[in-house]
């Protein structure tokens, strides 16, 4: 049973707040798993910390274990998210705590995934192991969303994103609408998920290079997922002249052998979907193939119609508008309509990072 907030100590607060900062820490950047922040505590000092490695393991119970100087045995130990009870890729951290004999967990909110939710609880107490939850929930939650809503849905979380000018115009000949400041915002965005989905047709005509190119986060930059139902994509684009094709998925439904080996060959995966006479669940599909092969949140950047089509099916989960500072462009490429259904489906809130004369809305 969870102890109420006003029961845990200002201490507690102290070190749990370390593992939150500890957690956002490699926050989007841990492949499936979610980044756990986690602090350990012996005589009221800190003795060792952890956070999940940047490939989603180890986790940060262990990390924070191999890496104190001295023995954890005795100790209180801090973590954002429940302990994991199951055997996976790695043993238990449940089970490496009961073996170090630490005295006391606190963790703050369960973990959502099946095989170790509400579990922990009972496995330490069967080791006399004093073990609380709660603390600091709220807070800790906002980090959790995208990894709670996945594990509840089977479905990633989807976040949407297109750019356009003061009059809400979009370009398709891959000129900047958006100053360097909103840009360096949009690959963030892509630092912080794990794929990128968009058409076939944005990169034919917009020959994008899909990756983050932030200073030193290049490595970060998230795997590409093109729909292209009948592979109509030009294999000559950019994006198919990187040796690192492995990173590339097409979603098709295409019986075109001959294309289907061209791509292949560029080491390209493909899935190929099942026709559908209704095709209104064929997005959705598509989502929950990307679910089953672990990628857990995606952004989305395409042009008007497969955002449409994304709103009309109400699959985005937040959506952010980059608004350039100067009128141009012709209206046959407004937007307007977009941001209509986003105004009426979601609350927004500018953000209010530095953009000199440029604007970000965040719909949610």
């Amino acid at each position: 049973m969870s102890l109420k907030k006003d029961k845990f100590s200002k201490l507690d607060r102290f070190y749990m707040n370390l593992a939150k900062n500890l957690s956002k820490q490699n926050e989007g950047i841990t492949d499936e798993n979610p980044s756990v922040g986690c602090v350990i505590v012996k005589n009221k000092q800190i003795i060792s910390y952890g956070v999940t490695n940047e490939t989603g393991r180890p986790h940060a119970e262990t990390v924070a274990i191999n890496r104190s100087k001295q023995s954890i045995k005795g100790s209180t130990v801090y973590v954002t998210l429940e302990p994991c009870s199951h055997y996976g890729k790695t043993h238990p951290c449940t089970k490496s705590l009961s073996r170090s004999k630490v005295n006391k967990v606190i963790y703050s909110i369960e973990d959502p995934d099946e095989r170790t939710n509400n579990k922990a609880k009972s496995y330490f107490r069967s080791k006399n192991i004093k073990i609380l939850s709660g603390l600091m929930s709220n807070e800790i939650k906002q980090i959790y969303n995208k990894y709670i809503y996945s594990k509840k849905t089977k479905l990633p979380y989807v976040i949407g994103k297109i750019a356009c000018t003061k009059n809400y115009n979009i370009f398709y000949n891959n000129t900047k609408i958006t100053n360097s400041y909103s840009q360096a915002v949009s690959h963030l965005l892509r630092f912080k998920n794990q794929a990128i989905v968009t058409s076939y047709k944005t990169i034919n005509t917009d020959n994008p290079e899909l990756t983050c190119r932030l200073n030193g986060l290049k490595k970060f930059s998230p795997i590409i997922i093109i729909i292209d139902r009948k592979l109509k994509v030009n294999l000559n684009k950019r994006l198919f002249k990187n040796k690192k094709n492995n990173r590339v998925i097409i979603f098709h439904n295409s019986d075109n052998l001959k294309k289907i080996i061209k791509i292949k060959k560029k080491g390209v995966k493909l899935f190929k979907m099942k026709n559908k006479v209704n095709e209104n669940h064929f997005l959705k599909d598509i989502l929950k193939k990307i679910y089953s092969i672990n990628i857990y949140s995606l952004i989305v950047e395409c042009g008007k119609v497969l955002t449409e089509e994304f709103l009309k099916k109400k699959l985005f989960n937040e959506f952010y508008l980059f608004k350039g500072s100067y009128n141009q462009g012709s209206s046959k490429n407004s937007i307007l309509n977009i941001v209509k259904k986003l105004n009426k489906n979601f609350n927004k809130k500018m953000l209010d990072t530095y953009l000199k004369n440029d604007k970000i809305i965040k719909y949610y």
